[in-house]
């Protein structure tokens, strides 16, 4: 269940496989004449020379991007690169017969494909780092690739490096070991989107103090800061438009206080009949969220399920049955000596002596005035002495076991106290970091996993979130995890038919609880989007390579959201000398569609973001930062 990779230490690899399916030729994959330094040489295009350099049909090729790895986030990354960008990729896979690898090579705009199964100073040489605008470390361990990174950095200095890391405390210390690297991790950037998901609240991503996120329909508020999609039909989501050019921000806000009103009734804009035809299908816009929704189970809950889960001690029926006669008999001799003691000084007292009593027939220190003449009371003492030696090993026993269970690190089964809890399944990069990130919330997970070997086991347990480990069917790992309390599930391994086999799994036993998959596929999540209801689906890799692609042209994206399964990325741009953003106004950065121009901060107040600046005509100047929701496409087009 795991989705672990090529060896990274909780390796963040997602592919769902792309199977063996090479192509003509063990060591050939392109269209044209290749050539190389031997047979791990493979070109996707007429590329060739015998010294083993990458070359184009004119000579070597120049101010190209290398992207390395034949996981699914460089075939995403890739495809970015070539169609969103449109640069040239020369490719270096581990293995062009597996994976990605076989995709890779049929990818167009891809001006070679070059096998190397480690990140060697001849793999690179053959890239053409020397040449190269950019390079993308997406395969290997963090070692590995900070080795490959240093190693692109003395072949030529500036190279715009962009890895993949798990452990991004160590990617912070490589972004300022290295002037001009940025250190991402995929799982990181997509974890967010599944745990919002299982929640159910909105993915945010964090711009100048607020949260921006994205609603839907009904939920749109009038603090809406742009639309951002229409057409919306869950039933077919190839309708949908992604930041349409719609005719200006007016006709947005026109558009949606139409159809939903200012917070005070429907707004009716001339007359309805001379009205313009509706746009069929929901509607989405980006707007801040006002405060977090409390997650964590009420104190009163928590106490009761604890109670609950307290009884599993008590599981021999026999055993019940003497702990009740026990403790029966310890309140009626509590209450006879209440009433039987001569000269009673109150609740209180008699609470101590029955305590003192229970525990092994202590002395109580007695007042002054006060005796035990009475038989009844002598005998109630004797009577509560006896009975509190049959709770005394009990709650030793109690102790210890949970003590040793902790300390032997062993899993901590689900007990009757794991309610309203989510359920996680598969324990790779993605799952470790959507089960921290739902435990830090307050709520209570349970994590399966079928691979024993899986590094997030130890991860989850270490945060003491019980494990389920085997190979057993997944429907009795899911009943065992109390799938018919929980509120969620989250199937993020990186199998899709793994996955979807859970969401149906969870939903035959409980048809109401929330389900998130990850999938990879996008026909595949469409019919699930349409087949199944209160299913919502991610994909690691097409959320996190916009990011990476960005981040290789030298730009900072802050965020990504997701709108069904399109991607809407967050940015902050800084207007510089000479870039294609000097003197341009925001009418025309939105005229073409695709972008929406969400706050700016001017030179001369850079800590202030005004949100929907208001002059749209005035032309940004070189030390001016704009903050855009755009799509791939529209973001590219204005970079460039």
């Amino acid at each position: 269940m795991t989705d672990q990779g090529r060896g990274s230490p909780q390796s963040a690899a997602d592919a769902a496989g792309a199977g063996d399916s090479g192509r003509a030729g063990p060591n050939h994959s392109g269209a044209g004449p290749v050539g190389g330094p031997g047979p791990n040489h493979s070109g996707a295009g007429p590329v060739g020379g015998g010294d083993g350099s990458v070359n184009s049909g004119a000579g070597p090729v120049e101010g190209h991007y290398i992207v390395c790895g034949g996981n699914s986030i460089a075939y995403r990354l890739i495809l970015e690169l070539t169609e969103q960008y449109e640069v040239p990729v020369v490719a270096v896979v581990p293995d062009r017969s597996r994976e990605y690898g076989p995709a890779i090579a049929e990818l167009p705009g891809v001006a070679a494909v070059l096998e190397y199964s480690t990140l060697t100073g001849e793999a690179l040489g053959a890239a053409g780092v020397e040449r190269a605008r950019g390079i993308a470390l997406m395969d290997g361990t963090d070692q590995e690739n900070i080795h490959a990174a240093m190693a692109a950095e003395n072949r030529n200095h500036g190279v715009r490096i962009v890895l993949r890391i798990f452990n991004q405390r160590l990617g912070e210390h490589l972004e300022k070991l290295l002037p001009n690297c940025a250190a991402l991790s995929a799982s990181a950037t997509a974890a967010p989107a599944f745990a919002n998901g299982a929640l159910g609240r909105p993915h945010t991503v964090e711009v100048g103090g607020r949260h921006l996120y994205v609603a839907y329909d009904e939920d749109i508020h009038s603090n809406q800061l742009c639309l951002v999609a229409d057409r919306i039909d869950r039933q077919d989501l190839s309708r949908l438009r992604l930041l349409p050019d719609t005719g200006g921000r007016a006709a947005d806000f026109i558009r949606i206080a139409e159809r939903f009103g200012s917070g005070e009734g429907p707004i009716e804009l001339g007359r309805p009949d001379l009205d313009p035809a509706r746009e069929p299908g929901g509607l989405a816009a980006l707007q801040p969220l006002d405060a977090e929704p409390a997650l964590r189970q009420p104190l009163a809950k928590r106490v009761k399920w604890w109670l609950l889960d307290s009884l599993k001690y008590f599981t021999n029926t026999r055993l019940r049955v003497i702990l009740i006669t026990a403790f029966a008999a310890i309140v009626v001799g509590a209450a006879v000596l209440y009433y039987r003691t001569q000269h009673p000084p109150g609740l209180g007292w008699t609470l101590y002596s029955t305590l003192l009593d229970a525990a092994g027939a202590a002395q109580p220190d007695l007042p002054a005035d006060q005796a035990l003449g009475d038989p009844w009371a002598r005998a109630a003492q004797v009577l509560i002495t006896f009975c509190g030696i049959t709770f005394v090993p009990l709650v030793t026993a109690i102790a210890v076991e949970a003590l040793a269970s902790g300390r032997r690190g062993l899993p901590r089964p689900p007990g009757a106290r794991t309610r309203d809890h989510v359920i996680v399944v598969g324990l790779g990069n993605v799952g470790t970091r959507v089960a921290t990130l739902i435990h830090g919330t307050g709520l209570p997970v349970v994590c399966l996993e079928r691979d024993p070997q899986a590094r997030g086991i130890a991860a989850a347990r270490a945060l003491g979130i019980p494990v389920l480990i085997g190979e057993g069917p997944l429907e009795a790992q899911l009943k065992q995890a109390r799938v018919k309390h929980a509120r969620a599930v989250a199937a993020v391994t990186s199998d899709d038919a793994a996955n979807l086999e859970a969401a149906l799994e969870a939903r035959a036993v409980r048809p109401e609880v929330r389900i998130v998959v990850r999938l990879f596929d996008d026909d595949f999540a469409h019919h699930v989007y349409a087949t199944l209801g209160n299913v919502a689906s991610r994909s690691v890799s097409y959320l996190a390579a916009p990011a990476f692609a960005a981040a290789l042209m030298g730009r900072e994206v802050l965020g990504t959201l997701s709108v069904f399964r399109h991607v809407l990325l967050i940015a902050e741009l800084t207007v510089e000398e000479g870039s294609a953003l000097e003197g341009s106004n925001i009418g025309d950065l939105e005229s073409a569609g695709g972008v929406r121009v969400v706050s700016v901060r001017l030179q001369r107040r850079a800590d202030s973001y005004q949100w929907n600046f208001a002059d749209r005509s005035r032309r940004l100047t070189p030390g001016d930062h704009i903050v855009v929701a755009a799509t791939r496409a529209g973001l590219a087009r204005i970079i460039q």
